[in-house]
């Protein structure tokens, strides 16, 4: 037995007991006639202690030449500490050490294992194993496994049925580019990874599962950010029978439960909003609703005076920001430049200032009187001490401008704060988006998602105007799940295929398999599938995911740890009747 209790466990409770610890040495004092030694586990620390008074000269001598992050075993007795740590549970007592074993020496670590360490992100990235030492990502992947505890038991009691679907599947067009496998066996054919198990669930209703679960791994070979893995984790949810509400109510109950279980926060009704509303008043899908600076449309009292830059513009829209007349000039022209960044895209930004007395002063002033900019202010919700920001241009891009001006806004000013917690329905997305580049339609969510019930005919006359019967949960400004009503029936199934641009060859081709399924008696059904890795960030207060996924891969979509991707011999390209052809 390597150990009898862990470094975290042991109290003054313990003080006289004989026991057995193994970790790894966190950091050492050496005072000559007496050494300490922090020694650090999955649960903790405890403190070892050898005293030339009752140990011996040989033991020290072990100790004095221990290095960071050796792992050792020790034998010894705990006794009360003569200075107390209050900051560790294990603060009140040391262990006297009657034996060490070193089971294993350790090179230098090329950062310190501390929370706060001095290893930048690529380093860290480098020597993963090393960083899963550290306090915060340990905590973070326990937090995973807390949450991802909580999934199952609570899906489990309400009847769903964890079943698991292929990795190995068939290329399909569904958004992003697929991973694909070559296969030995079957030559010039490849395997996809799946961006998702879609048909698959559907085809377990077809089936007659009823209520499907997974935590699944997804891929998907797209530009990466701070909050996207090219694999990803999904908790992907199916049910039969159901009409969307039945959909909503079911996965506001699973959030309800892990924001109660986890955070311990009660959120009783979770509020609901028309993706139209959603682009209006907060100018993106997944607004934060922790804090207002809803956006105010100005076009009716902001044109038609001499200004041209907002008479030509398809859009006028401020927010309000509270206590923002207390900037100073120089701080505002740095908002100015900061939404005049490439990122942002903006050609300026006009202000507005609501001074105490309910004066305003604004830098077009030249163009606007007193009762003008007090229109502003009613239109925006501004009040005494606030500062009106205003964009205008292209509808679709101001409002992006704006939406990123007010989230940038809402983190300077602290209005985000990650234990208060927002969740959101999002609904009535549409269900095609025109692009502009192929010059047809695209499904908004993906091509089994059914049209609002009634809106079928309206395919045929205003495809663009059709609404989904689709919902997005949000929490905190982040997408955290999306999903459908499916459609069921092969003859809706085909028309849509039709309106995406897929002639019949190509619809059976890719869905065949979907297509049949559904003529053997499909019920209906509708599920969502929730994104682990960024519901489990939000939970813990944060907003990247990387500290939460183990083995994480940088922006680039490489893992520098066991640096991959990498290339293949040409003995196993021949195998797989590969070539390559690579550009320089």
């Amino acid at each position: 037995m390597y150990r009898s209790h862990n470094c975290g466990e042991l109290r003054a409770s313990h003080i006289n007991t004989e026991i057995t610890l193994a970790g790894w040495v966190q950091k050492s004092r050496d005072k000559g006639f007496i050494v300490w030694v922090d020694l650090r586990d999955r649960y903790g620390i405890t403190q070892l202690v050898f005293d030339e008074e009752r140990t011996s000269k040989t033991l020290i001598e072990q100790a004095q030449n221990l290095g960071r992050e050796f792992v050792i075993q020790v034998k010894g007795t705990v006794i009360e500490r003569a200075s107390k740590n209050p900051n560790i549970p294990t603060g009140d007592v040391e262990i006297l050490v009657s034996e060490l074993n070193v089971l294993n020496e350790a090179k230098l670590p090329p950062f310190t294992i501390e929370d706060k360490t001095d290893g930048g992100e690529d380093l860290r990235m480098k020597y993963r194993y090393l960083d899963i030492r550290r306090n915060p990502v340990k905590n973070s992947l326990i937090f995973r496994h807390k949450v991802t505890q909580e999934v199952r038991n609570y899906l489990s009691r309400e009847g769903f049925i964890e079943v698991e679907t292929p990795y190995l599947i068939k290329s399909t067009p569904e958004g992003a580019r697929d991973f694909v496998v070559p296969s030995r066996m079957n030559a010039g054919q490849f395997y996809a990874l799946p961006q998702s198990p879609q048909t698959f669930k559907q085809l377990l209703m077809v089936g007659g599962m009823d209520k499907y679960f997974q935590i699944v791994k997804c891929f998907r070979d797209e530009d990466l950010r701070a909050d996207r893995q090219p694999e990803f984790t999904q908790i992907d949810c199916e049910m039969a029978f159901i009409e969307q509400e039945d959909i909503l109510n079911a996965f506001e109950g699973l959030t309800r439960h892990l924001l109660k279980e986890v955070n311990g926060v009660e959120i009783e009704k979770f509020p609901r909003m028309l993706y139209d509303d959603a682009l209006r008043l907060y100018g993106n899908d997944k607004p934060d609703i922790r804090f207002g600076m809803q956006f105010g449309e100005l076009n009716q009292v902001a044109q038609h005076k001499d200004f041209g830059v907002f008479n030509d513009a398809e859009l006028v829209v401020g927010i309000a920001v509270p206590g923002g007349n207390s900037y100073t000039r120089k701080e505002i022209d740095k908002l100015v430049d900061w939404v005049k960044r490439p990122q942002i895209g903006a050609l300026g930004m006009v202000y507005c200032r609501c001074n105490d007395d309910g004066s305003y002063k604004s830098s077009v002033d030249k163009f606007y009187n007193q009762e003008d900019l007090a229109k502003w202010a009613e239109v925006t919700g501004a009040k005494p001490g606030d500062l009106i920001c205003v964009l205008s241009g292209n509808t679709n891009k101001v409002r992006t401008q704006l939406s990123a001006l007010r989230m940038e806004l809402a983190e300077r000013l602290g209005l985000r704060k990650p234990n208060e917690f927002a969740p959101l329905w999002v609904m009535d997305f549409p269900l095609l988006e025109w692009d502009e580049e192929t010059e047809r339609y695209h499904a908004m969510h993906h091509p089994f998602t059914s049209p609002k019930p009634g809106q079928l005919e309206l395919l045929k006359t205003d495809p663009g105007a059709v609404k989904a019967n689709a919902y997005d949960l949000v929490l905190n400004g982040n997408e955290i799940g999306g999903g459908s009503i499916r459609i069921h029936d092969k003859e809706t199934q085909a028309l849509m295929f039709d309106y995406l641009g897929f002639t019949p060859e190509e619809a059976k081709a890719q869905f065949g398999f979907l297509m049949d399924a559904f003529q053997y008696g499909a019920p209906p059904h509708g599920g969502l599938a929730f994104g682990l890795d960024r519901l489990v960030a939000i939970l813990g207060g944060q907003e990247t995911i990387r500290d939460f996924i183990a083995f994480p891969k940088n922006n680039a979509g490489r893992d520098v740890m066991i640096d991959a991707p990498a290339p293949i011999d040409d003995d196993q390209l021949t195998e797989l009747s590969l070539k390559l052809n690579l550009k320089s």
